[in-house]
């Protein structure tokens, strides 16, 4: 059974439905017990890192996410909370991922937020498989989180490349969404879920 992460975090509905079309058993859960059972983890999210540390403070689940030794997906918000920090409302997040995270610059001719399809390069993780660089997958986001050694691919955008998506042992980020990234970001959920 996958579980997804409840903590009132905004694109729950979209993760739930791209799972549904892949055929996955999933729940909606904030109980640890039941996130320990899980085979694979999801915490997706849209919003601000401070307002979403502070849902996952009041539902005690900051431990437990740190605990758990299963795969676990942290989708644009919820791959930045498992960073260090984050420069949106200074916030201390959960620290898994050895990466900042800050704010786009301003100053270029780029909009922010980055907002709709962008490729992938540098891609380094089986959570990849049979996906080539150059590839699309849609954005929505104000912040990223820079390069760094758990980098496992890369965007750019405002004139510098950042952190597309994450790992750190059995945790995995992506900034993207792969739930509204049609096929290629079907692939990537597809092959999350076959991680061990």
């Amino acid at each position: 059974m996958i579980a997804i992460v409840d903590y009132n975090a905004g694109n729950i509905t979209s993760v739930c439905n791209a799972l549904k079309r892949l055929g996955a058993e999933w729940c909606l859960t904030a109980d640890e017990k039941e996130l320990q059972k899980a085979s694979h983890i999801l915490l997706p999210g849209v919003g601000d890192a401070a307002e979403v540390m502070c849902k996952l403070h009041e539902k005690r689940l900051v431990e437990p996410i740190k605990a758990i030794r299963r795969p676990v997906l942290g989708i644009c918000i919820g791959m930045q909370v498992l960073c260090r920090d984050s420069e949106e409302s200074d916030a201390k997040c959960i620290g898994i991922f050895d990466s900042h995270v800050r704010r786009f610059p301003s100053g270029t001719t780029d909009k922010v937020p980055h907002m709709g399809w962008n490729s992938l390069h540098n891609l380094e993780s089986k959570l990849f498989k049979a996906i080539d660089p150059g590839e699309y997958v849609y954005y929505v986001h104000s912040y990223r989180a820079e390069l760094c050694p758990d980098t496992i691919a890369t965007t750019s955008y405002c004139g510098s490349r950042f952190s597309a998506a994450l790992k750190y042992e059995n945790f995995y980020g992506t900034q993207f969404h792969p739930e509204k990234s049609g096929d290629v970001g079907e692939r990537i959920l597809k092959n999350f879920l076959e991680i061990c």
